[in-house]
C-alpha cells in the first residue's frame, strides 16, 4: 500500500482536495479530524490545562479552541509543546486505521497540515503539496469568516510554501477553478494508483 501526505499551507485547499480524492474512490483520512477528536479526551485535557493553563477553558470544562489558537501562533515554544503532545497520538490513530485497511487499497491519502515543518515526509512513501498564491488563500479565507490577522499569523507559523513545492513529490495548483484543480487531482491519482499496483512505494 502506498501511503501518501498530502500539504501545503493554511487556506490553500486540502480539505477541497482531499475531498476530490476521496471522491474518485481514494480511501483519505485528515490529520487535523484525528486531532480534533483527541481534544475531547480526558486525559489529553488535563495535559493541556497543565501546558496552558485554565484560561483556555470554557466554564462548563470544555476546551476554548479559539483562545489556545490565540496563545500557540503567537509563541512558538507552546506550540511545539502542544504538538508534541497530540502528534505522536494522532500517528498512534492512523497506524491503527492502516493496520486494519483492507489489502485491496492499494491508496491512501492522510491530509497532514505539519508535515514538513516538523519532519515528518520520511513517515510517508509520496507527498502532496496543493498551492495557491498567499493573497488567493487570504481571500478565501477572509470569505470562510477567518479574520485576516489571525489567517496570516498562522500563515507565518508555518514554512513558505515555495521550499514545500521544491520537496513535494506531486504538486497541485489550486490557483484556479475547482474544474482545473479536479483535473490535477485525477492525474496524480492515476499515477498514485499505478505505483500503488506495482508496488513501489520506495521514495524517489
Amino acid at each position: 500500500m502506498l501511503l501518501v501526505a498530502l500539504t501545503g499551507n493554511y487556506g490553500m485547499g486540502k480539505s477541497t482536495v482531499l475531498h476530490m480524492f476521496r471522491k474518485l474512490g481514494t480511501v483519505t483520512l485528515d490529520a487535523d479530524k484525528i486531532v480534533e477528536a483527541l481534544l475531547g479526551e480526558k486525559d489529553i485535557l488535563e495535559k493541556i490545562r497543565k501546558l496552558l493553563g485554565d484560561k483556555v477553558f470554557n466554564k462548563n470544562g470544555s476546551l476554548n479552541k479559539k483562545k489556545v489558537a490565540d496563545i500557540i501562533f503567537k509563541n512558538a515554544p507552546l506550540r511545539h509543546s502542544l504538538e508534541d503532545i497530540l502528534h505522536p497520538l494522532a500517528f498512534e490513530k492512523i497506524k491503527d486505521f492502516t493496520d486494519k485497511m483492507n489489502v485491496k487499497d492499494k491508496v491512501l491519502i492522510i491530509a497532514v497540515p505539519l508535515l514538513y515543518e516538523r519532519g515528518y515526509e520520511d513517515r510517508f512513501d509520496r507527498t502532496i503539496v496543493i498551492h495557491t498564491k498567499e493573497e488567493i488563500a487570504l481571500n478565501r479565507l477572509e470569505k470562510d469568516g477567518v479574520p485576516r490577522e489571525e489567517a496570516i499569523l498562522r500563515l507565518n507559523a508555518q514554512l513558505p510554501i515555495e521550499g514545500k513545492i521544491k520537496r513535494a513529490d506531486f504538486l497541485i495548483d489550486n490557483n484556479g477553478t475547482l474544474e482545473e484543480t479536479m483535473a490535477q487531482v485525477e492525474a496524480v491519482y492515476k499515477k498514485l494508483l499505478k505505483e500503488g499496483r506495482d508496488g513501489d512505494n520506495q521514495r524517489s
